[in-house]
């Protein structure tokens, strides 16, 4: 449950937080505020260890828990000497065993539950820094096999200092936007005096041999001098055994990567490439099918397998490398061999190159006329036709490869016979508005009682799949439920509707979405990832979005504030109809706030209803109705649903409620300062020990004072009305298509023997 306990002391951290994220001005807001968690430090700990958090964040009131997408990561509140909990800290304990990886924090607040943030867990000694650090005076001590928690310092460099021995391979990793982190790190070694030696610009590993035994340096900073408490990183140090190589730091992982790996798949390849493979005489003779793991590495590697086909055959080649977190883009090409006279003729016969996106991407790649999500890859699944009997041969780079000499680009290749299948992703729509807006903003599953939430669902189609897709939601916290609104044959994304009851009270849960499609005659179920912003993105035409998946789906629902506005179907029953038929609908609508313009303009989500006219709803009306010509859509028999949708202007305040508790504080800070006051007036011409200590705490109590006054100046005018907008959707309407009687009975007639 979602506390609804408010504190004085929590209420002032939260308007800090509040403002720093947002303009006094009273300029059009985009989207009602969400809780959105934006920094943890330290933000990983080791396994088996404790440490103190301390949280940021935006519209965070009230929070009652810190939560962790794994139950072997626990958190609570730090308390002070009066037992009180201290505002946005907490103890985080790991529990022994807890394998290395990073899991998804978020908290849960007055308006629900948050975004999430990456915590990650080592098997490393791990501190945090806590002093600057940016001359090599002043380097911090760094041991062998430790990480180091920080926050980059604006318009400098940070420096670490560690002893190595001649000879002692070392590996130096400085983990950042794989954690969600705003830095783009430079990662210099260098001597003791400052002196480069081994730089890397591109956010990757620095594998460095010490020439001499002694004090070395490692000097971070932002590529572009960037700094402060979002521009976090991890650096790790550790001693390299010259045998296995030391895995990367974990990350999240890409929207791209919600296609990977194929269902069933093993978690190792069966079959490793064997190098020299370049080139002609030194092609890997292998067999189809075939799952083979290897690296582009060295620099300009191409790696070549030669094998037998059947005229007839069809093979799908799937490649992944991007979508394992490289930064690659593998490229296929399918050749004929053929010998005559000694001489080797090769025949193209395929180009295989990126997965395409299932939904039309912005147009520049940032500026929002498109979702500012990529379920695409760079990576490649396509096929290739044996037109004869013969010896093909395979060639596999990285476009990206031609001067990179990196061993950790590693890739997997499958060549096998069709296995259709899907996978899907989900994220909270976005909107077009007018030019100059291009908000992308991350979306947690926070709803307000009496919202609908809308959620694009996209699949990627596996091996020549082309069948509906079932979507349905599971889990969901008490007051909330879920519609599917069907991915339809051929179709590559539809939607997925919340709804909070008007009534609903506080809750959280632990939900899932799946899929299910019939597949061969076999009913498949396939979950879905659901997709966040790593950072609200308030202009993509200054800022690239940065998405990326989650590790669940947490969903609460919160009656802090209610939704402003609620529509849905007068009557909650599906709604049966005829074929070709017309049917009304008659819908019921809530006001809750104030709206600019005469009336709502409303279009359809839902397979089939792409073709309903848009609708106007006047503005406060009470009840309106729904038309569906049946016959216009071409609506088959059987089961549907639709949303309707639109946006709309609102007057919105943000946190009323937390006005009269700001005014009772004040005048209570008022009423201390005045009677501390007149104490020490009194005392003052008595005893000099006793006025001195009573001016102490007159002062005290006016600097208390002058706290609450800001702090109710503050909230009230944070729940001063604003202009925003958003997006408005409607509760789904079910609609149940039967076929024609005569139809019907013909159908009858015709079956009886």
């Amino acid at each position: 449950m979602i506390s609804r306990h408010l504190s004085l002391p929590t209420l002032g951290v939260a308007v800090s937080v509040w403002f720093a994220a947002s303009s006094p001005s009273q300029a059009q807001q985009v989207t009602l505020p969400l809780p959105r968690l934006l920094t943890l430090m330290p933000m990983g700990a080791p396994s088996g260890g404790s440490v103190e958090i301390t949280l940021t964040g935006e519209n965070l009131e009230e929070v009652t828990a810190l939560l962790f997408s794994t139950p072997q990561i626990t958190a609570h509140p730090v308390t002070s000497s009066d037992g009180t909990s201290v505002p946005s800290k907490f103890l985080v304990t790991v529990a022994p065993g807890t394998p290395a990886g990073v899991h998804d924090a978020r908290v849960l607040s007055r308006l629900g539950i948050s975004s999430v943030r990456a915590f990650a867990v080592s098997n490393l000694k791990e501190i945090t820094r806590t002093a600057a650090n940016n001359t090599v005076e002043t380097a911090l001590p760094l041991e062998l096999d430790s990480i180091c928690n920080a926050s980059m310092t604006k318009r400098a460099v940070d420096h670490y200092a560690f002893q190595a021995r001649q000879g002692q391979a070392i590996v130096v990793d400085c983990a950042a936007a794989g954690i969600d982190s705003r830095l783009t790190p430079v990662v210099v070694i260098a001597d003791a005096q400052g002196r480069d030696l081994l730089v890397n610009r591109t956010g990757g590993r620095l594998n460095f041999t010490p020439p001499a035994d002694g004090r070395y340096l490692i000097k971070v900073n932002d590529l572009t001098f960037q700094g402060g408490e979002r521009y976090f990183y991890r650096l790790a140090l550790q001693a390299a055994n010259g045998k296995t190589p030391l895995p990367r730091q974990p990350e999240t992982q890409s929207v791209s990567a919600m296609s990977w790996p194929p269902s069933g798949l093993a978690a190792t390849p069966a079959s490793r490439e064997t190098e020299p493979n370049n080139r002609a005489p030194e092609t890997q003779k292998i067999t189809l099918p075939c799952d083979i793991g290897g690296n582009f590495y060295p620099a300009a590697d191409v790696d070549t397998f030669e094998f037998a086909a059947k005229k007839g055959e069809t093979w799908w080649v799937e490649v992944a490398s991007e979508r394992l977190g490289r930064d690659t883009d593998p490229f296929v090409l399918v050749q004929q061999v053929k010998q005559a006279d000694g001489k080797e003729t090769l025949t193209d016969v395929a180009e295989l190159y990126d997965i395409a996106s299932p939904m039309k991407l912005s147009s520049n790649g940032y500026a929002y006329d498109g979702p500012p999500y990529n379920a695409g890859s760079p990576d490649v699944n396509g096929k290739f036709e044996v037109k004869e009997d013969g010896t093909y041969r395979l060639q596999l780079r990285d476009l990206f490869g031609g001067t990179r000499s990196d061993p950790d680009n590693e890739y997997r290749l499958l060549v096998r016979k069709a296995a259709p299948d899907f996978s899907l992703a989900a994220w909270g729509v976005h909107m077009t508005l007018r030019n100059g807006d291009r908000a992308a903003l991350s979306k947690p599953m926070a709803l307000r009682a009496g919202e609908s939430r809308v959620f694009e669902v996209v699949t990627q189609r596996r091996d020549g799949f082309d069948g509906e897709i079932q979507l349905s939601m599971e889990g969901l916290p008490a007051g909330v439920t879920a519609s599917g609104l069907k991915i339809g044959a051929g179709k590559t994304y539809g939607h997925l509707v919340l709804t909070a009851a008007s009534d609903a009270t506080d809750a959280f849960s632990l939900a899932t979405i799946t899929g299910k499609a019939l597949i061969n005659g076999q009913e498949t179920t396939r979950s879905c990832r659901m997709a966040t912003m790593k950072w609200p993105v308030k202009d993509a035409k200054g800022e690239i979005p940065a998405p990326r998946l989650m590790a669940d789906v947490p969903v609460s629902v919160s009656n802090s504030e209610p939704a402003p506005l609620t529509i849905e179907p007068a009557d909650s029953k599906v709604v049966e109809a005829t074929v070709g038929t017309t049917v009304t609908i008659p819908l019921k609508i809530t006001w809750r706030n104030e709206f600019t313009g005469t009336s709502l303009k409303l279009r359809a989500y839902g397979d089939g209803f792409a073709g309903l006219k848009e609708i106007d709803i006047p503005m406060k009306a009470e009840t309106t109705t729904l038309t569906l010509d049946l016959a216009a859509l071409k609506l088959p028999v059987g089961e549907h649903a639709l949303a309707l949708y639109g946006t709309a202007v609102s007057k919105y305040r943000y946190n009323p409620a937390a006005v009269p508790l700001a005014e009772a504080e004040q005048k209570k800070a008022e009423l201390l300062a005045q009677a501390a006051a007149e104490e020490a007036k009194k005392i003052a011409a008595t005893d000099a020990a006793a006025a001195k200590a009573a001016a102490a705490k007159a002062q005290q109590a006016g600097t208390l004072m002058a706290e609450a006054t800001k702090r109710m100046k503050a909230v009230s005018t944070t729940a001063e009305p604003r202009d925003t907008v958003d997006i408005i959707v409607s509760a789904p309407i079910r609609l149940s298509v039967k076929p024609a009687p005569v139809a019907a009975a013909t159908a009858a007639v015709s079956s009886q023997p």
